[in-house]
């Protein structure tokens, strides 16, 4: 029977990295599988993982049916064995339940991978329909952490070095990690909840670190 997955987890986690992985091991036994996306990191209708790996891939609008993207594919002779659907949290809920009607009526397995909450720490329209109408939801084994070390549960948005909790939902960005980047004027950084409840980024916290302890007179 096939089913719908949604494997989530947070910013860092692998989520790309594992969906261009489970379409290799499809692939690699035969499967003929689809892969989409949207809002890619690389801005452009392509999978890309912060490991390297990349894979083109349909970009999905708003306006995106899925149901008649697969009916007319198998209508005109091709085969799908399974989906694989990036960034699924942006998908709009009515995309979300076109791929459970995939599931069901096709029998075409669809592997939806995802972050849950967004910089305010509140759900996706597109997860949160995932949560109610996926056979399974996984969390990614692979822990990104916070800059002080511990497990990062919740996306941090940073703009011009600040970080911010109110605005659209949706601005792309990235983490900016990597050493002699400039940082963009709009990136994400991991964070624990702790640190997130207290708009406590790395940066933010090596500023602090830094400034002189006032002397024990008085």
């Amino acid at each position: 029977m096939a089913e719908l997955t949604f494997w989530t987890g947070t910013m860092d986690a692998g989520k790309s990295t594992l969906a261009l992985q489970t379409n290799h091991n499809h692939a690699a036994r035969g499967r003929v599988g689809l892969i989409f996306t949207v809002h890619d990191r690389s801005g452009e209708a392509v999978v890309t993982s912060r490991l390297g790996l990349t894979h083109d891939a349909i970009e999905v609008t708003d306006d995106f049916d899925f149901w008649r993207h697969a009916v007319d594919a198998l209508t005109h002779g091709a085969r799908i064995d399974y989906l694989i659907c990036d960034e699924a949290q942006f998908y709009t809920p009515e995309q979300i339940e076109a791929l459970a009607k995939i599931v069901d009526e096709l029998q075409i397995d669809v592997f939806c991978f995802g972050i849950l909450t967004d910089f305010r720490t509140r759900l996706f329209p597109g997860a949160a329909r995932l949560v109610e109408l996926a056979d399974r939801t996984e969390v990614l084994q692979v822990e990104a952490l916070c800059w002080c070390g511990k497990r990062a549960t919740h996306n941090a948005r940073v703009e011009d070095g600040v970080m911010v909790t109110e605005g659209d939902q949706v601005v792309v960005g990235d983490t900016d990690r990597e050493s002699g980047a400039a940082p963009s004027a709009v990136s994400y950084e991991v964070l624990c909840r702790q640190h997130h409840r207290r708009r406590l980024t790395a940066a933010r916290a090596q500023s602090v670190s830094l400034v002189p302890e006032p002397l024990p007179f008085g």
